[in-house]
C-alpha cells in the first residue's frame, strides 16, 4: 500500500522568525520605506511677505523690481519733509524712487528672486523752461539705460505721485535734450528685457 507523506508545516513557520532575524542582522528593515527626498523649497519664487515698513517714516510708494522675466511691485517709503511745495515734492518723490530702485534688494528679496538693473547715482530734476509741467529730466539720457532699467524706471514713475498717474511719464536727459512720453504697458511689465516702453514725441514749447 502506498503511503502519502504530508508536508511538515511546523518547519515552515519556524523558518519565518529565522528569516526576519537574518534581515535584521543585515540592516534591512522590511517595514520602513525611505521618505527623505531633501529639504522642501524655502520660498516660492517671486512670493514675498511684505517688508515691515510700518516703523519707517515717509510717503508709501511702490517700485518695480525684476523677478524672473517680469516686473513685480515692492512696497517702499521715501522721505519728504512736511510743507514741501508740490513742484518740489514731485521731484523729491521721483528722486526717492530712483534711489529705491538702485538700492540692492534685501536678503529676503534676493532669496525670492528679486533684482534690479537701475544703476546707482541716477539723479532727476524738474522741468526746464518751456518744458511741460510734469516733465522729469534725468541726469543721464533715458536712451542710455538698459532695456530692463528703463522699464523699471518708466513703470515705477508712471504710477507714482511724481507724475499724473495716467500710466505715462515725460522724461528727458539734461536740458536741452528732447523729451519723450513713455508708457508702461502690460507687455512691458511682462517682458521688460525685450519689450521697450512705447514712446511719443513731446513738442517743444508746450509748457
Amino acid at each position: 500500500m502506498t503511503t502519502v507523506r504530508r508536508p511538515r508545516r511546523g518547519h515552515r513557520w519556524l523558518a519565518l522568525p529565522l528569516l526576519a532575524a537574518l534581515l535584521t542582522g543585515c540592516g534591512i528593515r522590511a517595514t520602513q520605506v525611505p521618505t527623505d527626498f531633501g529639504p522642501a523649497p524655502s520660498r516660492v519664487p517671486c512670493s514675498l511677505a511684505g517688508p515691515d515698513t510700518a516703523a519707517q517714516q515717509g510717503v508709501p510708494v511702490q517700485v518695480f523690481l525684476l523677478c524672473g522675466q517680469s516686473l513685480v511691485t515692492v512696497d517702499r517709503k521715501v522721505r519728504v519733509p512736511e510743507g514741501t511745495p508740490d513742484a518740489r515734492r514731485r521731484v523729491m518723490v521721483a528722486q526717492g524712487l530712483l534711489d529705491q530702485l538702485a538700492a540692492v534688494p534685501s536678503a529676503a528679496e534676493r532669496s525670492a528672486g528679486y533684482s534690479t538693473r537701475v544703476p546707482g547715482g541716477l539723479t532727476v530734476s524738474g522741468p526746464a523752461p518751456h518744458d511741460p509741467e510734469e516733465t522729469l529730466r534725468l541726469g543721464t539720457a533715458p536712451s542710455r539705460l538698459s532695456a530692463p532699467a528703463l522699464a523699471q524706471l518708466v513703470c515705477t514713475l508712471s504710477d507714482s505721485a511724481a507724475t499724473e498717474g495716467d500710466g505715462s511719464v515725460v522724461l528727458g536727459g539734461p536740458a536741452p535734450s528732447p523729451l519723450r512720453r513713455y508708457e508702461c504697458t502690460d507687455d512691458v511689465r511682462s517682458r521688460p528685457g525685450t519689450v521697450a516702453p512705447p514712446t511719443s514725441e513731446v513738442p517743444e514749447g508746450t509748457g
